[in-house]
């Protein structure tokens, strides 16, 4: 079994500490959400790579064209792709609070098909981006775009696995401690 390494000299910030760049962004943050996450936390020690993040994820938030639902299977495709113990936690409770039904981010969760046919080939063309390093053959584009989807959200899928991509791998170098507000959803990728 390989072990991975984890940094040790980095923590986690707060506003009080953090470089300029990460300041403001932690207090956003925390006037937004009541919390400081404790994934921003860490990425706070590099200021490009929390703005990059955020901004990514507002992009992606605001402009994909894909509903809830279709937003959170697809960063719960990515994370549990990836192992991402936090990110499957964090996205589940958020996906309970956009009320995106239990039975969809349980199957992702557990690596199953999804019942709606539309979020299964939604999950299915995620997780082939990301297993083929965006190169999915012209049938597996050909039954995305079947399913109802656009080739202009096949770009969108490639901006969140961007995003995602930073927080799954943060999270993985630090062994982020999963925040008290996504405990309930707490995942873990390799319950042997």
């Amino acid at each position: 079994m390989t072990t991975h390494a984890h940094l040790s000299t980095l923590g986690l910030l707060t506003p009080e500490n953090a470089p300029a760049g990460s300041r403001e962004l932690l207090d956003e943050a925390q006037a937004q959400l009541g919390m400081v996450p404790n994934m921003y936390a860490e990425m706070a020690n590099s200021p490009g790579l929390l703005s990059t993040y955020l901004f990514g994820q507002d992009q992606f938030r605001r402009h994909s064209g894909f509903n809830p639902s279709e937003q959170e299977t697809i960063l719960l495709a990515i994370s549990h792709f990836n192992g991402c113990e936090y990110c499957m936690g964090a996205h589940s409770t958020i996906a309970d609070g956009n009320k995106v039904p239990t039975e969809v981010t349980d199957a992702v969760r557990a690596g199953e098909p999804i019942a709606d046919d539309r979020l299964q080939a939604l999950n299915v063309f995620t997780t082939t981006m990301v297993d083929t390093r965006g190169r999915p053959s012209d049938v597996e584009l050909k039954e995305f775009l079947a399913a109802g989807y656009t080739e202009n959200q096949a770009l969108e899928i490639i901006l969140a696995i961007s995003v995602k991509t930073l927080s799954n791998y943060v999270n993985h170098i630090f062994d982020t401690p999963l925040d008290k507000a996504f405990s309930r959803r707490a995942w873990v990728s390799n319950p042997e």
